[in-house]
């Protein structure tokens, strides 16, 4: 329709003119969004109190009283290690733009990374605080299958190699644009990322370091479960962040990942204590809580994509399936996991990565999920894509573990002395114990 009024022209001319820009301004990603930073912080907050102190309490408790500040300092010290590194050049491993294996290094030094710098709609230097965190995490998971043997400056040698040969670039496969990315893969939070590159690591360092002095004959029983359990309830409470916070949002998708993570750490704790009660005729502080970190663990990767009903399966599941892994390690193959990282994450990261391929259909009724991943259009192509995801992160992570590990132990040597493990490496690597009694 044309209007023969030039001066009505004239002035819805005006008016489109002055609605372009504003389109355009509210289609940029130039604003930050309160809401969304504001739980990203709270997120990035719980996923440390993960590690400090909640898996710090947790293995601090499960191990010996002579080697209680040992586990403490190892955690610790990662922590800060871990941190610097990531500062200097790991984020930008992790999430530079690079290639599909890793990432440039255009954040060196955190370059760009600016008060004002956004990522979507949240601050870039809370979105690089908060995968710190699992970045963190990850290695200091790794300290409960070398427990009370392996020396402290090994640990950190190895700790700064593994998060720059596997955890950086698996974290840019999944999280950068890497090349599993770009296949759909789903890993919400870290099922891959984490949790089995974490298992993986510890069942070679368990190997490569072998058994403690007096495994399997000689009973090694946690010290004080007092620490433990309170160990683990930090971490149940911290797990809100590491799964809802991967939303990267104040959303529903959120709070879906929420509460089918609170359903399958319950679900997997009940399971893990059944199994125990019905095997032993007792059920354990210990079994329930681990239990516990194996729901959680499971359900990670599958935490944003699921719904309730696959969130409580998938943890029963996970209870049940860990359990057996564990006694299978430590009772068969008679391997010295000292705090079962590899039964309980490692695995639990396995099957949660490949149950989100499942459960992530819309299509299961009381069992839907949100969907599948990007380009992906079937159950038997996201499992494809799943399965694809945990070989190769398995093949890679067993690989550069030992590749790191050998590395060490010819710079600096793996394990402490025989009278020093005996001893205990409280007083043996520094000269502080735990308890004055």
């Amino acid at each position: 329709m044309k209007h023969r009024n030039p001066r009505f022209r004239h002035l819805l001319l005006m008016f489109i003119g002055l609605l372009t820009p504003m389109a355009s301004w509210a289609q940029a990603p130039t604003e930050i969004n309160l809401g969304n930073t504001a739980w990203v912080l709270t997120s990035t907050a719980l996923v440390l109190f993960m590690t400090l102190p909640g898996l710090s309490l947790f293995y601090g408790g499960l191990v010996r009283t002579k080697n209680v500040l040992s586990v403490l300092m190892q955690c610790f010290a990662i922590t800060c290690l871990v941190s610097l590194l990531w500062f200097i050049y790991a984020y930008s491993l992790a999430f530079g733009t690079g290639n599909a294996l890793i990432g440039d290094l255009d954040k060196l030094f955190m370059a760009g990374v600016e008060e004002n710098s956004l990522t979507g709609d949240i601050p870039e230097t809370v979105f690089a605080m908060f995968q710190l965190t699992f970045a963190i995490i990850t290695p200091a998971l790794v300290v409960g299958a070398f427990a009370e043997r392996m020396k402290f400056s090994a640990m950190l040698l190895f700790s700064a190699l593994w998060l720059t040969l596997v955890y950086a670039p698996v974290a840019h496969w999944v999280w950068g644009g890497g090349w599993l990315s770009k296949l759909g893969v789903l890993d919400f939070a870290g099922g891959i990322v984490v949790h089995i590159t974490a298992g993986v690591a510890a069942l070679v360092a368990a190997l490569v370091l072998g058994c403690r002095h007096g495994f399997p004959t000689t009973a090694m029983l946690p010290h004080n479960m007092t620490m433990a359990v309170t160990g683990a309830g930090m971490l149940w409470v911290g797990w809100f962040g590491f799964n809802a916070g991967s939303a990267l949002a104040a959303n529903g998708n959120a709070g879906m990942a929420m509460m089918v993570t609170h359903l399958s750490a319950a679900a997997g704790a009940l399971a893990w204590m059944m199994m125990e009660w019905f095997k032993f005729g007792k059920p354990s502080a210990l079994g329930i809580v681990t239990g516990m970190v194996a729901g959680l663990g499971t359900i990670t990767p599958a935490s944003g994509y699921v719904g309730p009903a696959g969130g409580v399966l998938i943890g029963t599941v996970a209870g049940i399936v860990c359990f057996h892994a564990t006694q299978y390690v430590k009772r068969v193959l008679k391997i010295d996991d000292s705090l079962d990282v590899f039964p309980v994450h490692g695995v639990g990261g396995m099957l949660g990565t490949l149950a989100a391929g499942v459960f992530a259909s819309t299509d299961l009724g009381l069992f839907k999920g949100q969907g599948f991943g990007a380009g992906v259009t079937s159950m038997a192509q996201q499992l494809g894509v799943q399965f694809l995801a945990v070989i190769a992160t398995v093949a890679y992570t067993a690989a550069m573990t030992f590749i790191a590990l050998k590395l060490v132990e010819r710079l600096v040597g793996l394990r402490v002395g025989r009278e020093d493990e005996i001893g205990g490496l409280d007083i043996a690597l520094h000269e502080e114990r735990g308890y004055d009694l």
